[in-house]
């Protein structure tokens, strides 16, 4: 064998290059579908938002919704503490989890 049969490519090679060029723009149209579903399943429960509904904010802060103000809302954090939070940071079906926000540092229970 010379050493320019040994370096010349190999044929019927086409076949893997284009799954693998293939590959990341399938993931890629499936994560750009998965997220206009989630987008459309979430706009129509932010334009309903209510006045005493339990939610939480895109950072992770559960509170209830005291006012709202065409693209604000404000959520009661706490007793006497409200937070201004943009209408699309608001997520409405979320649920705190329980025994969390109820246990003190020094509790062993």
């Amino acid at each position: 064998m010379t050493p320019l049969v040994a370096a010349a490519p190999a044929t019927g090679g086409g076949t893997g290059t284009l799954l693998l060029l293939a590959l990341p723009f399938a993931l890629l149209i499936f994560l750009m579908y998965s997220q206009r579903r989630r987008a459309k399943a979430v706009a129509p429960a932010q334009s309903e938002l209510t006045v005493g509904q339990q939610v939480m904010a895109a950072a992770g802060i559960y509170g209830t919704v005291s006012a709202l103000e065409g693209d604000v809302v404000h959520l009661e954090v706490a007793p006497g503490v409200v937070v201004r939070v943009a209408r699309r940071a608001i997520v409405p079906d979320a649920q705190p989890a329980q025994g969390s926000a109820t246990q003190t540092p020094g509790d062993d229970a």
